[in-house]
């Protein structure tokens, strides 16, 4: 079973959404035979390098509030997040363009450790507040999950990799993500938001039934008509 998720590394419930589906996951029977992959979503595109605003700040001009309400929004949100063992500091919170994470984290998976990459930048900007738009610091995490830094390096001097995140983003424009995170199992069943475990654990298990039962396909050839073929015994016509 393959699994595409589409988040943002500054997107507060697709961090509570990625715990929830890896705990209905680690329960999975069948967990060795899925794979998971995630995909670029930026849900700020023209979000600032360097911010000069706070995350409640932000918010509250976003939906028109005021601050107050926004750190009462925050906290409860955090309360969640809680619940899952993730701490959430909002108030040292960097909120910032997530483009070029994006590309290390597609660099990261060419490596084999996409998974980890993420990871690492959630808990850097959630937990840790730090600029993850800030190359320096883009190098330190990927060289911490035994990246290259070298490699890293130069990748961000350049563009490199950007042409996999638009790809990633132009899917999301065609299957029609209109938010994250978006979970698409086998190309063909999609769960939206962040969910709870026991929705993902649903899924997860009526995927894997229809995908292991055997097809049965119904012939559309014309009824009493003759048909020629060929099997690895020789052609005949009937």
């Amino acid at each position: 079973m393959q699994i595409e998720i589409w988040s943002d590394f500054v997107c507060p419930f697709c961090y509570i959404g990625k715990r929830r589906f890896e705990k209905a996951l680690e329960a999975f029977p069948h967990k060795e035979e899925v794979s998971v992959i995630y995909k670029s979503y930026e849900l700020d595109p023209n979000a600032e390098v360097n911010p000069d605003k706070t995350i409640h700040e932000l918010l509250a001009g976003k939906y028109n509030m005021p601050v107050e309400r926004a750190k009462q929004m925050n906290e409860d949100m955090g309360k969640q997040a809680k619940e899952l063992g993730l701490q959430y500091n909002f108030d040292e919170m960097k909120h910032t363009n997530t483009f070029d994470a994006h590309r290390v984290a597609k660099y990261a998976a060419e490596q084999g450790k996409g998974k980890e990459m993420t990871e690492r930048l959630l808990y850097a900007y959630f937990t840790e507040s730090m600029l993850i738009s800030d190359h320096t610091t883009l190098i330190d995490l990927a060289s911490e999950i035994g990246l290259d830094e070298d490699e890293v390096t130069t990748l961000l001097k350049v563009d490199d990799y950007a042409i996999h995140v638009r790809a990633d983003e132009e899917q999301a424009r065609q299957i029609g993500v209109e938010g994250v995170p978006f979970f698409v199992f086998n190309e063909k069943y999609a769960v939206s938001g962040a969910q709870p475990p026991e929705v993902f654990t649903e899924v997860l298990e009526t995927v894997w039934q229809e995908e292991k039962e055997k097809p049965v396909l119904t012939s559309l050839n014309p009824k009493q008509s003759k048909t020629t073929y060929c099997t690895d015994e020789g052609c005949e016509t009937e």
